[in-house]
């Protein structure tokens, strides 16, 4: 008779320093900007400030121009990749990571606009829509109504939607760059890099990297993470080479058997992350992150807003206001937060002043108390 493997039971506390860890938010990383966007395998991107927040939270002296530098070499790009939204993505990840996803969330929206396709041949759109936007660079708006010039009776937003989908373009530069960024304007992969096109990401390596980013993990976790389901077999593949532990719910979470797992009580400082901040978004149980009460806290409609973290979870929101010739950070908990973290809070807010305000430039930093 065989014995029913007992595997140790992680907490939430414990998850939350691991994945803490992991997303280089214990402590300022002394990793360059490229190095941080590939470990992340990724930073989501629908609106073009988040990436830069996204590495001011987590690495050692961070400046933006350093972001926008590799943007502006062509070393990272903003792409529809993970659960089909915009991601900041190192070169390689731009193609492979978007070929590896593109059968999941991706293929899924197109079928969501199927209706409004009717008649349309997808392989000439893709023709028509390559030739087009290699030609140079189009904005959607340039895109759309030159393909309804074929199709004039099809929905424009569908057309849009399919070009999207079928193509693997890049948003070109200025879109995205630090205090210049433009409209957004597409181009493809291979014309933007300079190169044929890469195939798909390995998938057992991507889980991988993935679990290096955000484990411990389940499957259906990675799952949420980049918007393709039955990833089981690449778990089972994989299992041999991993470490499996359970969570209090009995979900069955894997991990790199040399990831760091810091304790439970390793101090945790505040740090203030963007709207749609991937640490929030990449988990089917987001509980080791978002105390359950506050879960509905951090949207509005379709709208995420910046968050900022206490002892490692969520705490409360916060906002920038810049002006002219001032900027104010405001600093709202969900709950009253002691003196000694009060102060945490505003050491860290002046941290993140000085990396993403120009120098010299004023600030205030406002505490409105729940």
């Amino acid at each position: 008779m065989a014995l029913k493997t007992t595997h140790p039971v992680l907490g939430a506390r414990a998850l939350n320093r691991a994945t803490l860890e992991r997303q280089l938010l214990l402590r300022p990383a002394p990793l360059g900007v490229e190095e941080a966007v590939a470990h992340l395998v990724g930073l989501q991107a629908q609106n073009t400030k988040p990436p830069y927040y996204a590495l001011a939270a987590r690495l050692d002296g961070f400046r933006p121009e350093e972001l926008s530098a590799l943007m502006e070499s062509r070393r990272v790009a903003r792409i529809v990749s993970l659960r089909s939204t915009v991601h900041t993505h190192t070169a390689r990840d731009a193609v492979g990571l978007r070929r590896l996803v593109q059968a999941g969330a991706i293929d899924r929206e197109l079928k969501m606009f199927r209706k409004g396709l009717d008649g349309v041949d997808l392989d000439r759109l893709t023709g028509l829509a390559t030739a087009y936007v290699e030609e140079r660079p189009r904005t959607p708006k340039e895109l759309r109504e030159h393909l309804l010039q074929e199709w004039p009776d099809a929905d424009p937003l569908a057309l849009t939607i399919a070009a999207r989908c079928l193509l693997l373009m890049v948003q070109v530069t200025p879109r995205g760059l630090w205090r210049r960024s433009g409209q957004v304007a597409l181009t493809t992969v291979r014309t933007w890099f300079d190169g044929p096109e890469d195939e798909a990401a390995d998938l057992d390596e991507t889980v991988l990297r993935y679990l290096g980013a955000f484990g411990p993990a389940s499957v259906k976790d990675m799952q949420i993470w980049c918007g393709l389901t039955r990833l089981r077999p690449a778990f089972e593949r994989l299992r041999s080479q991993l470490l499996v532990f359970r969570d209090e719910q009995g979900t069955e979470l894997f991990d790199l058997p040399d990831a760091p797992r810091p304790d439970e009580d390793t101090p945790a400082p505040p740090r203030f992350l963007p709207e749609f901040d991937n640490l929030l978004l990449s988990h089917a149980d987001r509980t080791r992150v978002v105390p359950a009460d506050y879960r509905t806290r951090t949207w509005t409609g379709n709208q995420a807003h910046r968050v900022f973290l206490l002892d490692g979870f969520l705490a409360g929101l916060w906002r920038l206001d810049e002006a002219k010739d001032r900027t104010t950070l405001t600093i709202e908990p969900f709950a009253r937060v002691t003196r000694a973290a009060r102060d945490a809070l505003v050491a860290e807010a002046e941290r993140t002043l000085r990396l993403m305000t120009p120098s010299g430039t004023p600030y205030d930093i406002v505490h409105a108390e729940s």
